[in-house]
């Protein structure tokens, strides 16, 4: 029976047994393919649907799935297995196995195309950063060692310049970590000294992709973290950073590495300082 035959475009409670899991399987042949159309339109539409009404057992089995993906030859397939993961992860299912998986990925992968001709949405880095904000929200993930994959995505070395908002993406990811109610201040801030280490490295001359990756991160999260973070749906009032005060210093601390006419924080106060204080002279 090929992948057609076994296709099935309607909700999976619709079917069981053999039949049932004839539709996964070939649903997750589908998540492979590099038309857009069957993976993306298809395929990942029917994720979405379907993956509430799995139970526990077909979730694991299209987790274990997913995970294995992200050996595939093929980067549509490695690229979409982290999206499948996030609504799994939604859906209350996840197990550490997959997190190794990803986590061995994720910094790795080299193609990071955003949108392609031929294969349509590809956005690796975009899909790996939904994971990490899907995983924010439970209560037994511990946030360090998501922000932790975060940096070492955005300093990994690479050719590339995000151009499909790859870099917005990452920050509503770190945005979400860092809205995790009880995170302390160390926590909250400890993991920009990678990237503030890593922006001292500069030298004259053209911007390196992964730095101009980084700034622009920060740029977008400073934002989120000042304003609040929205869900993805838009509803209800947004979220706030649990240290929001110590994380704007930080990320202004960490930016004016790169940004010479950016003042630091003590900068700034103290020049809102001088001219208080020569009124009063």
């Amino acid at each position: 029976m090929d992948d057609e035959s076994r296709r099935h475009d309607g909700d999976i409670g619709e079917l069981a047994g053999a039949a049932r899991a004839a539709a996964l399987d070939a649903l997750v042949a589908d998540l492979r393919s590099p038309d857009p159309v069957v993976r993306d339109e298809r395929a990942y539409g029917a994720v979405v649907r379907w993956t509430p009404g799995l139970d526990a057992a077909e979730r694991r089995w299209l987790g274990d799935r997913m995970a294995g993906l992200f050996d595939d030859p093929e980067v549509q397939a490695r690229a979409f297995a982290p999206l499948v993961l996030a609504r799994i992860a939604d859906a209350g299912e996840w197990r550490r196995e997959w997190w190794e998986a990803f986590a061995g990925w994720y910094p790795g992968e080299s193609d990071l195309r955003g949108y392609d001709t031929t294969l349509g949405w590809v956005h690796a880095a975009a899909h790996g950063a939904d994971l990490l904000a899907a995983l924010a929200q439970r209560r037994e993930q511990e946030p360090g060692p998501l922000l932790e994959l975060a940096v070492a995505r955005l300093l990994a070395n690479t050719g590339h310049v995000f151009d499909a908002q790859e870099d917005d993406r990452i920050a509503r990811a770190l945005a979400r970590i860092l809205c995790r109610p009880g995170l302390g201040v160390a926590e909250s801030v400890g993991w920009l000294d990678a990237i503030a280490a890593a922006f001292r490295t500069g030298e004259p001359g053209p911007v390196p992709p992964w730095a101009s990756n980084t700034m622009r991160t920060l740029r977008m999260l400073y934002l989120l973290t000042d304003r609040g973070l929205l869900t993805p749906a838009g509803d209800g009032p947004p979220s706030t950073v649990a240290q929001r005060e110590a994380v704007l210093d930080t990320l202004a601390v960490t930016l004016a590495i790169v940004t010479p006419y950016l003042p630091s924080p003590s900068e700034r106060d103290c020049a809102q300082k001088a001219p208080a204080e020569r009124d009063q002279a």
